[in-house]
Parts: C-alpha cells; structure tokens; sequence
C-alpha cells in the first residue's frame, strides 16, 4: 500500500467515526426532544455521509470498506460514552426503605442538598410496611445521589428510576457534580 492509501484509509475511519458521533447525538437529542440542534446535526451527517459513501464504493480493493467499518464502531464506542459523559435529562428515582429512619435520614439529606422529595408509607410483600423517597434530579446528577445514600449508610437499595421528558418547576441543587 502506497501511502496516499494508508492516508486515505485513516481518513476514512477518522470521518465515519466522526459521523458515528454524530448519530449518537441525534439519537440522544431527538430521544430527549431537544430538536433544534438535530436539524444542523443530521444536514452535516448527510454531507460527510455522501461524500464517504462516493469514496467507498469508487474504491478499489476491500480494505477501504474495512476501514469504513472500523470506523463507524469505533464511532459508536466514543459516542456512547460521549452520551454517558452528557448524561443529558431528568430522572425520577423512588427509593425503597424498610427502614424508617434511614428513609427519613436520606429524606433529609436530599432536602439540604437543594432537592424537592416527597416520601410515602407504601406497602410491600405480604403488606409489610415499606417506605417510598421520591426524587426528581438531573441525570447527570446520579452520582450525587449514590454518594448522599452511601453517606447515610444505605448500601444496595430498591431503586425504581424512570426518565422523564419534562418537568415543571425548580430542578435545582446546591452541590455541583461530583466527578
């Protein structure tokens, strides 16, 4: 191979993982309703898209669909953790104690730390009683939360978490993101 070739092959791979990048963050902005980035994300993935795809099939030999290949799962390896790293939305978690004060503890916690939470008397298997913290934080936000329930010593809990697509509202907090 010449090495207009091996230039070419890594072009290639750097661009279609790129584009890969790109789809993820489609995905992850239209599954979010974020829409007005996706129209400029998906016009500019349409462009490299048909100029890649023209390379690829002008091309003689395999190694240049290889490359395309390789590109496009490396490019899905680095979008998703690009989405993780965002961690765009909003997430409601109820958290399950049988505990009383440990719920009331974690209750607390979150309280001081900026968080609207709501808890219930709830009922479990066989009607034990159980008791319900309800939460709404931010999904990159998670992380705080994990650290706040290991800081009142609840290991392993019951978390039923669920994505919401708007809330109305304050969503605020005073600690920042633990990284």
């Amino acid at each position: 191979m010449t090495k207009e070739v091996i230039l070419a092959l890594v072009g290639l791979f750097l661009i279609t993982s790129f584009t890969n990048i790109l789809a993820t963050l489609k995905t992850m902005l239209i599954s979010k309703k974020i829409m007005n980035p996706v129209y400029f994300v998906v016009f500019l993935d349409a462009l490299i898209f048909a100029t890649v795809v023209t390379k690829v099939t002008s091309s003689v030999g395999f190694h240049y669909t290889v490359a395309y290949g390789l590109g496009r799962t490396a490019g899905v390896y680095i979008g998703s953790k690009l989405e993780e790293r965002l961690a765009l939305g909003i997430l409601e978690v109820d958290i399950f104690f049988n505990n009383k004060s440990k719920m009331t503890s974690v209750a607390e916690s979150l309280r001081e730390e900026g968080y609207t939470v709501n808890n219930y008397l709830a009922s479990g298997y066989h009607e034990d009683v159980r008791y319900k913290v309800e939460v709404v934080i931010k999904r990159k936000e998670f992380k705080v939360l994990e650290k706040i329930l290991d800081e009142c010593g609840v290991q392993n809990p019951t978390l039923k978490i669920k994505n919401l697509s708007k809330v109305e509202g304050k969503i605020t907090t005073t600690r920042t993101q633990m990284t």
